[in-house]
């Protein structure tokens, strides 16, 4: 679907951040020292121009608009992290680009829902995340929308992966609507649009 590659993104914990910035130099790659600092050692990048690829590594947590934690869940799944984590990657940017659109799509012809891990999409887990926080849902619930309606406009997809991927999304939205709502989410749920319910995102690297 016209997808290149130019990045690789990593999730790690924080007592690994030696060892992986020993590993990366010893592999030619450059950090970008300042991006280590400000993000107070919670992201890392690394640029290697004869290869062609730039390295981002989000340690404990990937915070744009919304924050993925990735205590106890990186070792659920190989070679990616938790295709939970994944999908909610894509979907937690308000202004969603193709890039992750595609990858969204893709997604989704390619693993099932399911409420466990290992190659499978955990709904349960993004259900019970998104029940917690009315702003994840808000942008998540949306960007699915979104993954839904521009799926039919790609050529590359027949018309049999265009109904998968709707689907999909109409599965994965009706089981986050089935999830028990917190009383933090309820009263938010209140307030609704009114008020900005995500973080802006500085483009960095």
């Amino acid at each position: 679907m016209g997808r290149a590659y130019t990045d690789i993104d990593f999730g790690a914990y924080g007592k690994q951040t030696k060892q992986i910035h020993d590993m990366m130099a010893s592999l030619g790659y450059t950090d970008n020292r300042e991006v280590f600092i400000v993000s107070e050692g919670e992201r890392a990048i690394y640029d290697k121009p004869e290869a062609g690829l730039h390295v981002d590594i989000f340690y404990e947590k990937l915070d744009f608009c919304h924050a993925i934690y990735w205590k106890d869940r990186l070792e659920t799944d190989s070679p990616t992290i938790p295709l939970a984590e994944l999908l909610l990657e894509k979907m937690q940017i308000v202004q969603i680009n193709e890039k992750d659109i595609i990858d969204t799509i893709m997604l989704l012809l390619e693993h099932p829902l399911g409420d466990s891990d290992h190659e499978t999409i955990n709904m349960k887990r993004v259900a019970a995340i998104c029940a917690a926080d009315w702003g994840f849902w808000r942008t998540t619930t949306m960007n699915l929308d979104k993954v839904r309606q521009l799926a039919h406009h790609y050529p590359q997809l027949t018309d049999e992966q265009k109904a998968k991927v709707e689907s999909q999304v109409n599965a994965a939205l009706a089981r986050m609507d089935a999830e028990p709502k917190t009383m933090g989410w309820k009263l938010r749920a209140r307030v609704g649009d009114r008020v900005k319910w995500y973080k802006d995102v500085d483009e960095v690297g």
